[in-house]
């Protein structure tokens, strides 16, 4: 049986500042909608994904900002990044891992990352993060030729 991942709950403080963060950043506005009880869902889906996310209020018991280092893929990463940065979000400097793979999860000062694109663009190598207004961080990461079997 396929299972697909359809959505992913973002735990958010405001939703309309939520709500202008993510159109601000071109993802299409799928539904904002209020129920019988009062309960706000808001949801946007990046351009290209086949997953949305979702916020608004009791939605979710979580922490605003507590979602970390949410996936986004992109063919390539300094396209992605400066398409970012021309509509005013802050993106962090794009990078890799000198070894392993911890480096591109946390801040900006973790520990083992190296400046620039992966050696040779390098497949699943290439990083940069940036954050939404309430703290839940989003990691780009340049995959140009899939695994097998993806």
């Amino acid at each position: 049986m396929d299972m697909k991942l359809e959505v992913i709950v973002i735990p958010v403080g405001d939703v309309d500042r939520a709500t202008e963060f993510y159109k601000k950043l071109g993802w299409r506005l799928d539904a904002d909608i209020v129920d019988n009880d009062g309960i706000r869902l808001v949801q946007l889906t990046p351009p290209g994904s086949g997953c949305s996310i979702q916020f608004g209020t009791a939605l979710s018991a979580a922490a605003p900002g507590s979602a970390q280092s949410v996936y986004l893929v992109v063919d390539d990463i300094d396209a992605a990044r400066d398409e970012l940065i021309g509509h005013g979000i802050d993106v962090g400097p794009v990078f890799h891992c000198e070894t392993g793979f911890a480096c591109r999860f946390g801040d900006d000062n973790t520990k083992g990352r190296s400046p620039g694109a992966a050696p040779e663009r390098a497949t699943y190598g290439s990083f940069a993060t940036f954050a939404d207004p309430d703290g839940n961080t989003w990691l780009l990461q340049e995959i140009t030729s899939r695994l097998p079997g993806r």
